[in-house]
């Protein structure tokens, strides 16, 4: 009976670790997507300043 819950407690933990490194993932590729779009957009300023 023991052995069970402590199995059961160790799939949970497991399971949140899991998640917690999903969420981490998704939040790091949504930054580095922001970065790209600013990068872009100043490059295009500049361009936009150097053709004037």
């Amino acid at each position: 009976m023991i052995a069970t819950q402590i199995s059961r407690i160790g799939i949970v933990f497991a399971a949140l670790l899991a998640l917690s490194a999903c969420g981490n993932t998704i939040r790091g590729m949504g930054q580095d997507t922001a970065n790209a779009v600013d990068a872009t957009q100043d490059a295009g300023n500049r361009v936009s300043r150097a053709a004037e």
